[in-house]
């Protein structure tokens, strides 16, 4: 008796061995592909609902300064500096009516955080009180350079 026979049973002996066969899904391979089904919208995937516009004009200084703080919680997870320190954020300008522009850039067009970086600040900027909307515009001219860092970040990096 081989160690492959032990396995079987003597129903299994007993059977024809067409019988036996084990069902092929596509004709090649035993397996099945699971059915199809729409992809499930994760959190990071889930459009943001709209706000309401703001009835009247907003205080542009005060949402600007609100942005900033919403900015200053994003972090490149290659340094331990927020964006806005590292001069990222080349500009932010705000509508009366809460339109929101931002141009940034990142520390090199092939950075590797250039696919999740950008939704982060436009989610954090969208997160700020008395914004409406965001349009982020992603620049890479001028380059960014370690000159546009604050001093507060070159302190942080060592580089004081």
């Amino acid at each position: 008796m081989s160690f492959l026979n032990i396995f079987r049973s003597k129903k299994d002996d007993e059977s024809p061995k067409e019988d036996r066969a084990i069902p092929q899904a596509d004709g090649i391979h035993n397996i099945e592909a699971p059915p199809k089904s729409p992809p499930s919208e994760t959190p990071e995937t889930q459009p943001e609902p709209p706000k309401e516009k703001p009835e009247g004009p907003v205080d542009t200084e005060a949402v600007k300064e609100n942005i900033v703080k919403a900015l200053k919680t994003v972090y490149d997870p290659e340094i331990p500096v927020d964006i806005y320190e590292l001069g990222l954020i080349y500009e932010i300008k705000v509508e009366e009516d809460g339109n929101t522009y931002i141009q940034m850039t990142l520390t090199a067009p092939n950075c590797p955080v250039a696919g999740i970086l950008p939704g982060q600040i436009e989610s954090a900027a969208r997160s700020a009180e008395g914004v409406y909307d965001v349009k982020l515009d992603l620049v890479f001219d001028p380059p960014w350079t370690p000159e546009r860092m604050s001093e507060a970040a070159k302190l942080e990096l060592g580089m004081l």
